[in-house]
């Protein structure tokens, strides 16, 4: 809770971050909702329209975004985080941040020419070093197993068909 609503015992606090989720909650089931009636009608042998999901998921949407709307207005608010190791006191790392985001840039630009199974565990590798990680090989070990794990998961195990970059004819 805010500073304010410990202050004031009386007081009641209304979190209005939560206004902007119903809104968005709201938004995005009415575009589902939407959608869903621009689909064809599908074949004459089907119980259900492929319509009806989207109509459900949509609808849900709605009323998840009412009820929201309606406990936040009731002064409902979610409890903030009382973890051990969480200073809630201190701002964002922003340094962590963009460092992350110059790993997930780099890996954008090279996962066309390399591939995904080198650049996901350049990916993990280079997260896990932001992140305070000192075991480069380590974690590039895991990062390789990872990656090509997944790469052969969606390869054969999906069928769908991941290039293979400058590793084809290896993988």
């Amino acid at each position: 809770m805010s500073q304010t609503a410990e202050k004031e015992p009386g007081a009641r606090f209304v979190d209005r971050a939560q206004y902007g989720l119903a809104a968005f909650l709201a938004v995005a089931g009415a575009y589902v909702v939407y959608d869903a009636t621009t689909l064809s009608a599908g074949f004459s042998d089907q119980a259900l329209s492929p319509a009806v999901l989207p109509y459900v998921v949509g609808s849900a949407l709605i009323v998840l975004a009412i009820a929201l709307a309606i406990a936040t207005a009731r002064g409902d608010a979610p409890e903030a985080e009382a973890g051990e190791d969480v200073d809630l006191t201190s701002g964002a790392d922003w340094t962590t941040v963009s460092k992350l985001v110059a790993v997930f840039v780099v890996n954008i630009v090279l996962i066309d020419v390399l591939s995904w199974a080198i650049t996901g565990a350049l990916l993990f590798a280079g997260c896990t070093w932001v992140l305070g990680s000192r075991t480069p090989v380590r974690d590039l070990a895991i990062g390789a197993v990872m990656s090509v794990g997944t790469w052969y998961g969606f390869y054969v195990g999906l069928g769908i068909p991941i290039p293979a970059g400058i590793l084809d004819g290896i993988l």
